[in-house]
């Protein structure tokens, strides 16, 4: 009989494991057989480890990771992905807003034998400026790094342990691994459900985690951001050279002087402005590059508890 394992990563959701648990139990746990929990504590500052360790304490098929720090929800699942022992994997927000019920298709399909299915959000039930920026980031994705991003996006899948065994050979820091589920390949299926917006407890997804994701995306699968600097230089050098030119001939044909200290200095900053952004984004891929060369882990996992029938 085959075995599914639901990672849970962890940060600050006290309030929500209990209802998580509670949710799954009634909709999908006495449904999919063989199963196993495992939740990763992603450096939490809360009670979350010891909710987490009683739900374990009620069902013997919990796992609970606990990380030495703060490593980042990518990590937090990797880690729950090379802890687990199913024959396939799912991973699960603990913020309540996707349905449980969704693991039953995604295995169901798994069952068929798609190695990765995704669950695509055709519909987010949430505050519109926050859906307008998911979207316009899911629009860059698809623009300058995979095609097939669906234009809702998704967060949770399931993978093969074929999958996993290739994600924990990857080993990749600063980057997203729903982009290296899409990119590893294997045969995919994808089913769409409905995210609902967050009624219980605060969500820790900040500004500078979200620019930071949009960061790891394109520079960790794009080199367009490179080829746009090229292009911009380009045109600058084709403006310059004609604004040259057009300067010279009016000298030599009407005589018009050459001023406008002004224009030239806004000229100067702006194009001073570009040169400092363009070095910051090759900063940004270079930085990433010596990360990748220290081979530091990705992620430190502290301790494992798991009940000792299992």
């Amino acid at each position: 009989m085959s075995k599914i394992s639901i990672v849970v990563p962890v940060y600050y959701n006290s309030d929500t494991l209990e209802l998580l648990y509670e949710d799954m139990k009634e909709k999908i746990l006495g449904k999919i057989g063989e199963y196993e929990i495992v939740f990763v504590d992603d450096g939490s500052g809360d009670n979350s480890w010891e909710i987490m360790n009683r739900i374990r304490e009620r069902d013997d098929n919990v796992k609970c990771v606990k990380l030495s720090r703060n490593f980042g929800e990518h990590a937090a699942l990797l880690a729950g992905l090379s802890s687990c022992t199913g024959d396939c994997a799912v991973t699960k927000q603990a913020d309540l807003q996707e349905d449980s019920s969704i693991i039953l298709e995604m295995y169901e399909s798994w069952k068929k034998g798609n190695k990765v299915v995704l669950a695509i959000r055709k519909e987010r039930k949430e505050n519109k400026l926050k859906v307008f920026f998911a979207n316009l980031y899911y629009a860059l994705v698809r623009k300058m790094v995979n095609k097939n991003m669906p234009s809702g996006g998704c967060d949770c899948y399931l993978v093969d342990r074929k999958v996993i065994e290739v994600l924990e050979r990857l080993d990749e820091k600063n980057s997203s691994l729903t982009l290296q589920v899409m990119w590893v390949g294997f045969k995919t299926d994808m089913i769409y459900f409905v995210r609902q917006d967050r009624e219980v407890g605060k969500s820790r997804w900040t500004l500078s985690k979200k620019v930071k994701l949009v960061a790891d995306s394109i520079l960790s699968f794009s080199y367009t951001p490179l080829r746009l600097m090229m292009g911009m230089g380009i045109l600058f050098d084709l403006a310059a050279v004609i604004l040259f030119v057009c300067v010279l001939v009016e000298k030599l044909t009407v005589g018009t002087p050459v001023e406008g200290w002004a224009s030239i200095m806004c000229v100067l900053l702006f194009g001073f402005g570009m040169l400092m952004l363009m070095l910051g984004i090759i900063g940004e891929y270079i930085w990433r590059a010596l990360d990748a060369s220290r081979n530091r882990p990705p992620f430190i996992i502290d301790e494992i508890k798991e009940n000792s029938t299992k």
